[in-house]
């Protein structure tokens, strides 16, 4: 009767233990990002979230913080490096102060069009900026994307580099692009991105730079009159997760979450190439006033003089291969 009584005890503790085990398994993930939950940004969460989950059978949730709730980029990858925030989709002009060889990418008009910056980051070069952050406690899973970075302002229609003389306009803390843009002749005020619609509608800064797809989201033609398309760098985005989460994970489990950050990034890229047709159309009807009949040559002129200081920081060779890529 007794030894009855064990084996019944003990079917019922495995049967426990069992049911137990996946609630048990289940691991929150917080995963940080500066936009809307409507942006690029946030459709890329989703689609991370979405991948996970079903690779993981549910395994593995994503809580989301848009809106720089967590804080700004800086922040944010300092959070995934101490392990307090677990993944994230971030600009490089954040990354570039963690892992500076990233910033070759955000050279100006180093890229022909989205195909073009595209392959590069597909291919062996992206792939091996990918593989640079571990060495600086970060986990990069795939390169996402925002679009190329236009010019939006408040003082006048800008077409040219000398209409860009005198005017304040926010840039992120990227130095590759404030000093090209001294160069061309505009006041590159640093700021980080949750300050800047306090500084706009303040008139701290004339305006700011940044992709349609964050111009939209952002709803910046309820603070700024004209958008200039000056597609002056090409702005892509990083999927990363912290080293404390990712570390502690079976290689099967690795191979899902780098699955999804791919996911994330396809996402993304679709979502740029529709805003790129229909953001400009949008913003024309919220009041924008739009100069689509840009000086590009003159842009480009403009800013060739820095390239040197472009080839000393990353190598001529490396700018050259990407520039050239087919």
């Amino acid at each position: 009767m007794r030894a009855h009584w064990i084996k019944k005890a003990l079917a019922t503790s495995l049967l426990s233990a069992i049911v137990m085990a996946p609630a048990m398994a289940e691991q929150t993930l917080k995963m940080a990002y500066a936009l809307s939950k409507t942006s690029h940004y946030g459709v890329a969460a989703d689609a991370f979230e979405q991948a996970l989950g079903q690779s993981t059978k549910g395994q593995f949730k994503v809580q989301q913080f848009p809106n720089s709730a967590l804080g700004g980029e800086r922040e944010v990858i300092e959070g995934l490096q101490l392990g307090t925030i677990d993944a994230a989709v971030v600009s490089t002009g954040a990354t570039l102060n963690f892992v500076p060889e990233t910033g070759v990418i955000d050279i100006p008009f180093l890229f022909r069009d989205l195909d073009h910056a595209r392959k590069v980051l597909d291919g062996p070069i992206g792939q091996k900026l990918l593989a640079d952050f571990p060495a600086k406690g970060l986990i990069a899973l795939a390169w996402g994307e925002q679009g190329f970075r236009h010019l939006t302002n408040n003082v006048r229609a800008v077409k040219t580099p000398a209409d860009l003389k005198g005017l304040k306009i926010r840039t992120t803390e990227n130095p590759i692009h404030i000093t090209a843009f001294r160069k061309i002749g505009m006041l590159p005020t640093p700021m980080a991105w949750p300050e800047v619609a306090t500084a706009l509608q303040q008139g701290t800064i004339d305006g700011q730079e940044n992709p349609i797809s964050v111009i939209v989201s952002a709803k910046l033609s309820q603070m700024q009159k004209h958008l200039s398309l000056t597609a002056h760098v090409y702005g892509p985005a990083l999927v990363l997760v912290s080293p404390s989460v990712y570390e502690s994970l079976s290689d099967e489990d690795k191979a899902k979450f780098k699955e999804a950050g791919l996911a994330a990034a396809k996402a993304m890229r679709t979502f740029v190439d529709e805003v790129e047709t229909s953001g400009v159309e949008t913003l024309k009807k919220e009041g924008m006033q739009v100069q689509d009949k840009v000086d590009h040559d003159a842009f480009v002129k403009a800013v060739e003089p820095v390239y040197p200081e472009f080839y000393k920081k990353f190598g001529k060779e490396l700018v050259e291969s990407i520039r050239n890529t087919k």
